[in-house]
């Protein structure tokens, strides 16, 4: 008889081995864990067939031992002839529907039922039956480490599907490119002027065909002046009133912009009209500066520190026709973000929360800082250090995927003058302005395919099919 042993990780593996190594017809004699892996015994059905001959015999002269033992021995006379062993009657058979109950209960394979062994055929359903049951019975760490198998495949599946869009996309745009030029060319522009690879694929691959440079410049132009949203004129603000709180991270100038804001207003109402909040009590000299412009406009400044002194001063300040928040700078990764955007939720008053983008970041941190200041919704956003970007090309594309209104846009320090209403057309067309200096980071032809490539996945934002293109 030879007994084979397997190790393996899991049962399903532990299984497999067995079925190559010794069939289908395999018996399966024990089946435990050992130090975290499955360990199996097992025989082939050729052994298990070695052993019913031996069997027979064995049982035939136990029995004739055991009837001679019964009857009373002949004293004399010739020895009796052996007789074949009788049939097994059905108390001593044990069929299969009575072995399954048997099986159930241990985690043992089965063994050759008392008076005699497994027929031909049933080691293969055994096999199973302690497969499925060892399936069923598997323990926390095996499905663990299946699930985690699968989660590797189907991680896998996806670089391969994402590898293969990127090179399609790579291989289709290389093919359009040379049968419309154009398209190249628009693109690139749109790429040097900071937009992102997607909105800027996005835009060239809807461009009408057929168009010549400049007019397909003049179309790209008319598309990004109509998705993008302004006020247009200050009335907003300045007529409508209310309580307005600038927000943003730190260093995008919120206090020079509620500066120019407040000096507009007192242009407009006079000083006891407008009254100046600040929340910033971290940042050394935030309270002086803003003190020392209102002082200027001849406004008091209040500060507050929480929620609670925000309540009572717009309280006290209800009769004022604008009011104007100075929050202080935080992190778009900081946890202060939601404590400040809850602050403001519950002030009591309608508080219109007004988004500082600096120009001069990249499209990636401000995505994040508008979802990080999102809250419960934006009013709108003011775009700062517009004198300071080459490019503007990230802060548009932002506004236009976050479908952002434009109130404001600030191109100096100096108060009010370097305020301006934000104008869809001059900021398409400024745009495209670029300085002599940002030539080296412009793109050439033969680098497109790669930037399509890349931009294949990202293609799926819905944020794209938002743009309106007519």
């Amino acid at each position: 008889m030879n007994v084979r042993k397997f190790l393996a990780a899991s049962s399903r593996e532990a299984y497999r081995m067995v079925r190559e190594a010794l069939g289908g017809d395999a018996v399966i004699l024990s089946n435990r864990n050992v130090n975290g892996e499955v360990e199996i015994l097992a025989l082939a059905s050729e052994d298990m067939s070695s052993l019913v001959g031996p069997g027979a015999d064995s049982r035939s002269e136990s029995s004739q031992a055991y009837g001679a033992e019964a009857a009373p021995r002949p004293q004399s006379g010739p020895k009796p002839a052996l007789q074949a062993e009788p049939a097994p009657n059905a108390e001593q058979e044990m069929t299969w529907a009575q072995f399954r109950p048997q099986a159930a209960a241990a985690p043992l394979a089965p063994t050759p039922p008392a008076g005699g062994f497994a027929r031909p055929g049933d080691g293969n359903q055994a096999a199973n039956l302690a497969e499925a049951l060892q399936s069923a019975r598997a323990t926390p760490a095996a499905r663990e480490q299946d699930t985690a198998q699968m989660s590797q495949v189907m991680h896998e599946i996806r670089s391969m599907r994402g590898m293969l869009e990127s090179q399609l996309a790579e291989l289709t745009w290389t093919g359009q490119q040379q049968r419309e030029p154009v398209r190249g060319e628009v693109m690139c522009q749109l790429l040097a002027a900071g937009f992102s690879a997607s909105l800027s694929r996005y835009l060239a691959a809807k461009m009408p065909a057929g168009l010549n440079p400049d007019r397909a410049m003049a179309w790209i132009k008319t598309i990004l002046t109509r998705n993008l949203a302004a006020i247009g004129n200050e009335n907003e603000i300045l007529e409508k009133g209310g309580v307005f709180a600038l927000v943003g991270p730190t260093g995008v100038g919120k206090t020079t912009t509620t500066a120019k804001l407040a000096a507009r207003c007192v242009m407009r109402h006079g000083p006891g009209k407008l009254a100046l909040i600040t929340t910033d009590g971290y940042r050394i000299g935030g309270y002086e500066q803003l003190r020392i412009y209102g002082k200027i406009l001849g406004v008091m400044v209040h500060s507050v520190k929480d929620d609670a002194d925000l309540r009572i001063a717009l309280e006290e300040l209800k009769h004022k026709h604008t009011v104007l928040i100075d929050t202080v700078g935080v992190s778009q990764r900081d946890n202060m973000v939601a404590e400040q955007v809850a602050m403001l939720a519950g002030a009591g008053t309608p508080v219109k929360r007004l988004l500082c983008l600096s120009a001069t970041s990249t499209g990636e941190t401000l995505s994040e800082v508008v979802r990080a200041y999102q809250g419960n919704g934006l009013a709108g956003t003011i775009i700062t250090k517009l004198d300071e970007a080459a490019t503007i090309g990230s802060a548009l594309d932002v506004a236009i995927r976050h479908k952002l209104t434009l109130y404001y846009v600030a191109s100096g320090q100096r108060v009010p003058e370097d305020l301006h209403v934000a104008n869809p057309d001059f900021l398409a067309d400024r745009v495209f302005r670029l300085k002599r200096e940002t030539a080296t980071f412009s793109l050439r032809d033969d680098e497109l395919p790669m930037i399509v490539a890349n931009s294949a996945r990202s293609m799926n934002d819905s944020s794209l099919r938002e743009v309106s293109l007519g």
